[in-house]
């Protein structure tokens, strides 16, 4: 008998916003499906855009080489950007409660042995950080027929250290010093116009090298781990010696849900050492078992990923990816635009989100996680069974009394399915997961 003990009447912080999302599900949204609102009603809190419409950014899409196409252009008139179809899709997340995270750059170009078109470094920063400048006006301070989005976070580039290796130089083609000049200009630049955003970067290609993961049959699944932790430090080195901005720092990994947590001890410990205390850490792309898309064991190991995480020195995670489209979207089908177990691993973390406060809960096993979430009227608990064999749970709930319980199941087959329980014990078959709400206590 596996025990869980959850303690309603200590708070032990806030639930942190660990089911962000990279990309949205359609792009455009007039297609008779709603997959918009489902990321609404799990309460999906921001959507980082990068990779936004498919490879090459879709042509149209968020990347500065779209919304400015002519870089000899005059950057100071707005004739000079094409903000169309961004302008439509930010809309859209906003009207839904999706914060956009704009990454300033542009998107992977997996076949740029045939002929690479945008991952060079700009040929005046300079420019560059003012063609940024004027994106953040149009959405954030209504320039050229924009917006007031209030968009929060912007985020300077995608994998700069994703090189050098010529045949797998998919993001970048400069060196290494070429980025982190590029960093120096645009935050400082935009940190002087814009004093109250948060400005970071740089979606580091993450931290294997650590403990060897082997990343043979991963995302990111180069040979070039090393370069990554060495691209890293250097780039720590060189903010700190110069001071530069550096609201958040964001990085990558597709590796097992133990060595995400192991691994975000690394940058918290050398931001700290840096002077950088106050700065977010944000896995802003990561996807534990995206070659199990469509299955039960897929959603609990999304969900227990994100439980593992909020006890992690990590302030945000962000799934890639919801755009339906993409072999990584484990919420939606492509075919029918249905969704997968995995979205109510979304909708799961949602429910929590929105309660608040994070409630003293644990499991003696290992493999069963558990995380527990209060609010002014109700109370929930979810529990995933990762242990690959069928588990009975003894539930020890301090600080509820006279409650009315509903108990939902996620499994092979059971999309979210209410189940009437004996919460006294909890029987969970393998790759499941349990969310009971709790009101009237």
């Amino acid at each position: 008998m596996i025990k869980i003990h959850a303690n309603f009447n200590e708070v032990c912080g806030r639930i942190k916003p660990m089911h962000a999302v990279n990309n949205m599900p359609t792009v455009p949204t007039d297609w008779g499906y709603d997959l918009f609102g489902k990321l609404r009603d799990a309460h999906v809190p921001y959507a980082r855009l990068h990779d936004t419409g498919g490879y090459f950014g879709g042509a149209h899409y968020v990347d500065i080489p779209n919304v400015f196409p002519c870089f000899d252009a005059d950057e100071n008139d707005p004739n000079s950007y094409d903000f169309a179809f961004t302008d439509a899709l930010l809309s859209e997340m906003c009207a839904n409660g999706i914060k956009p995270y704009y990454r300033l750059g542009v998107s992977i170009e997996n076949h740029q042995y045939i002929k690479p078109y945008h991952i060079f470094p700009p040929k005046d920063y300079e420019k560059w950080a003012r063609i940024c400048e004027h994106i953040i006006l149009h959405y954030n301070e209504g320039w050229a027929n924009g917006f007031k989005m209030g968009i929060e976070y912007w985020e300077i580039w995608n994998e700069p250290d994703n090189q050098p290796a010529v045949k797998d130089n998919v993001m970048w083609k400069g060196s290494m010093e070429d980025y982190f000049r590029l960093y120096e200009v645009t935050s400082t630049h935009l940190k002087k116009k814009f004093p109250h955003l948060k400005i970071g970067g740089y979606g580091s290609c993450g931290f294997y090298a650590i403990n060897s993961v082997d990343v043979s049959s991963i995302a990111n699944s180069s040979s070039r781990t090393e370069y990554f932790i060495e691209f890293f430090v250097k780039f720590v080195e060189y903010v700190r010696d110069r001071k530069l901005p550096l609201d958040f720092f964001s990085w990558h990994s597709y590796a097992g849900i133990k060595d995400m947590v192991e691994f975000a001890e690394f940058p918290r410990k050398a931001l700290d050492e840096a002077g950088y205390t106050s700065c977010e850490i944000h896995l802003n792309e990561w996807n534990p078992s995206f070659h199990l898309r469509g299955t039960a064991e897929d959603a609990v190991n999304v969900l227990a990923n994100m439980i593992a995480m909020q006890n992690a020195p990590v302030d945000m995670l962000m799934y890639y990816d919801s755009n339906v489209m993409s072999p990584y979207c484990g919420l939606f089908n492509p075919i029918n635009h249905g969704v997968f177990n995995t979205y109510y691993s979304f909708y799961i973390f949602g429910q929590l989100y929105t309660l608040g406060e994070q409630i003293e809960c644990c499991s003696d096993n290992d493999g069963i996680y558990a995380i527990a979430a209060r609010g002014e009227q109700s109370a929930a608990l979810a529990i995933v069974n990762r242990t690959g064999e069928n588990q009975e749970i003894s539930l020890n709930l301090d600080g509820l009394s006279g409650y009315s319980a509903k108990t939902y199941a996620v499994d092979e087959n059971n999309l979210f399915a209410e189940t009437n329980e004996d919460l006294s014990i909890l029987c969970m078959p393998p790759n499941s997961i349990k969310f009971i709400k709790f009101e009237n206590f």
